[in-house]
């Protein structure tokens, strides 16, 4: 029996990782560029299965159309499952399987490029040179040997993290509820979320959106900021307090942004709107800030990932419906 699957949010370059992948599989994919709702669920009656990605709906709402049209299965492109309501699909027996990890290289090197360009203003460098201004006023760096960076979630993403910026020289805090015994064998220092925030000059989320870490990053935890503090986020948009960051930014708290997530990214990343206004007033107002650098949920989009998440996502489609998935790639109310 061939496995019917709608795989939704669908963009060519998921079309061209995951047909061939599929090539000899007992998978049929229908690449559907709209997203999941509640609306678009009701035309799932053909499908065994869907798969979606970090900004679709799965609310309750959704589940209802799906499990009313016969899927059994949402098979998450992603690690992170924050827009799931993990409860409602297990009450109506709907598998939930995501991809735990996907080469966390890729989010850690995008973590890091956006620490190297704010600092250094190499953006700003490269615009100044194609105009013929080679004046330097304007580009001045920090050297990031023997900074303290603090990072914030030390899952793999994380780890991968702090390992490049010890080869810079820097000193590394972690604040994690779970600390990792093997990995604090290496130079790295856990402490405690107020002390890290406090002797950070470079902080760097790295965590799953929870409701407990959800605006983790608000007007109190800025406030045991030191002044001009470097803030990086490659998780989720809503770890940030975007007003509150924002705050930070007009009093000179926050003295470098690197956002690759924004709180309300669904209405906008993914797409192009270009040619449109955009209708989000704090997200244009992010952008006016010389020291925020803003990219589009990038961080993951690199081919050994794409073709690590592809791969396991097919497995976990072929796992689920034989009865054999595992464990680890399975969601779980308890996880929620």
């Amino acid at each position: 029996m061939t496995l019917r699957v709608g795989l939704f949010s669908s963009k060519p370059y998921d079309e061209n990782v995951f047909r061939p992948l599929a090539d000899g599989e007992k998978v049929t994919f229908d690449f559907l560029n709209m997203p999941l709702t509640p609306d678009t669920a009701l035309l799932c009656e053909k499908y065994d299965a869907v798969c979606v990605f970090v900004n679709d709906e799965v609310s309750s709402a959704t589940l209802s159309a799906l499990a009313a049209s016969g899927v059994r299965h949402v098979a998450l492109r992603c690690a992170g499952f924050n827009n799931v309501d993990i409860n409602e699909a297990h009450r109506l027996g709907i598998a939930i399987s995501r991809v735990p990890a996907y080469g966390p290289e890729a989010v850690a090197e995008h973590a890091i490029a956006l620490m190297l360009t704010l600092n250094r203003k190499t953006h700003k460098a490269y615009n100044r040179v194609k105009e013929g201004n080679f004046e330097l006023n304007g580009l001045m760096g920090f050297t990031m040997h023997q900074k303290t960076a603090g990072i914030i979630g030390t899952g793999r993403i994380g780890q991968a993290t702090a390992k490049i910026l010890l080869g810079f020289g820097c000193e590394i805090l972690c604040y994690d509820p779970q600390p990792d015994s093997e990995f604090a064998k290496l130079p790295v220092a856990y402490v405690g979320f107020d002390e890290l925030l406090k002797r950070s000059d470079i902080i760097s989320l790295h965590c799953p959106l929870t409701p407990q870490s959800h605006h983790l990053i608000d007007a109190a935890a800025l406030s045991k900021m030191r002044d001009n503090v470097m803030l990086i986020n490659t998780s989720r948009g809503a770890m940030v307090d975007t007003q509150a960051v924002l705050q930070g930014l007009k009093s000179g708290k926050i003295g470098y942004l690197g956002l690759d997530v924004y709180e309300m990214e669904s209405e906008l990343f993914f797409q192009d709107h270009s040619e449109q206004l955009i209708d989000d007033e704090v997200f244009e107002r992010l952008s006016t800030f010389h020291n925020v650098i803003i990219t589009g949920h990038q961080g993951f989009f690199t081919r050994e990932a794409m073709t690590q998440i592809a791969t396991t996502t097919l497995g976990n489609l072929v796992a689920v419906a034989a009865g054999q998935a595992e464990p680890a790639n399975l969601v779980l109310p308890e996880e929620n």
